[in-house]
């Protein structure tokens, strides 16, 4: 018995393997389109129950997508429930603990307000960050990177939904929804430079000499040194407004202005002494998120160097 074969072969194509985007750029185009979905129906129908997801979404978008970022770049140890947790302890305590003591220690919007104010929220998450960090076992830089941002992101959701929250009453005719809108859009936009980047440093420096140490502690100079500089930064941005009001007038005051100033009168200020004041106003916070982002590409090129 003879087999007859076939003078070609029989091929099946290959499944296709999809290119999946990334997690925190799929909920950044996912959840961008959902916010932007439920501001159009709201405007169109009025409907004030909407007015919530609007907050949640906007608040929560850019901080739940970054900390997705930073979690892809992890250790094993760094598990999702761990980085929920931290997310919302960073979020929950520290937006309680930084309300109660500003409302106890900071009484005015002044230089010395600012630095309250830094401290207080850095030294709030710097503590829950702590708390989260003493029952791992295992401490390197990277996860301080990741658990400091998560923490930080986790305080900048809760306080823009707070914002956001606030600017629907500043509504001369009633409720502003644009006021919200505008919020979560400025709030969105400088999210990336703000309390993630700065509790990351922190992190960083507390990981390090837990690495060495072999348990977490507040009690060492890297990290003092750490919080002191994520609180001026802290500080500095907040106070960007007084301090490009305060270097117009000393670079281009009159003396009519000066006394002015002195009296506590409003100061009448000039086209050009506006457009400056304007200039410094995105100047200054793009000079200390620039700092930040050093700060933090340095730690992260040195932890390379370490694991390689």
């Amino acid at each position: 018995m003879t087999t007859q074969t076939f003078p070609y072969t029989i091929t099946y194509p290959r499944a296709r393997t999809r290119r999946h985007l990334p997690t925190w750029s799929r909920i950044v185009l996912g959840g961008g389109a959902l916010w932007l979905a439920t501001v159009v129906i709201t405007f169109v129908t009025g409907n004030a129950n909407l007015v919530p997801t609007i907050i949640l979404v906007g608040a929560f978008l850019v901080p739940v997508a970054f900390v997705a970022w930073a979690f892809d770049h992890a250790d094993g140890i760094l598990t999702p429930p761990k980085i929920f947790t931290a997310f919302l302890y960073g979020g929950v305590l520290g937006v309680l603990g930084a309300s109660v003591l500003e409302a106890a220690l900071v009484h005015n919007t002044s230089a010395g307000g600012f630095v309250g104010v830094g401290l207080i929220e850095e030294g709030v998450k710097l503590v829950v960050l702590w708390l989260m960090a003493r029952g791992l076992g295992r401490w390197t830089m990277r996860d301080g990177l990741v658990l400091g941002a998560t923490v930080g992101f986790g305080f900048a959701a809760f306080e823009s939904a707070g914002y956001a929250f606030q600017a629907l009453f500043n509504g001369q005719n009633g409720l502003s929804l644009l006021g919200v809108v505008e919020t979560e859009l400025l709030r969105g936009i400088l999210t990336p430079f703000g309390h993630g980047l700065w509790t990351a440093i922190a992190g960083a420096a507390l990981f390090a000499v837990a690495g060495r140490r072999g348990r977490a502690t507040l009690w060492a100079r890297p990290v003092a040194l750490a919080f002191v500089a994520v609180a001026a930064l802290h500080a500095l941005w907040d106070a960007s407004g007084l301090a490009a009001a305060w270097l117009t007038l000393h670079l281009t005051g009159t003396p009519q202005q000066w006394a002015q100033a002195r009296e506590g009168l409003a100061v009448a200020a000039t086209p050009a002494q506006l457009h400056l004041d304007a200039v410094l106003n995105f100047a200054l916070p793009a000079l200390d998120a620039l700092v930040g982002l050093v700060l933090v590409v340095a730690l992260a090129l040195r932890v390379r160097a370490r694991e390689r």
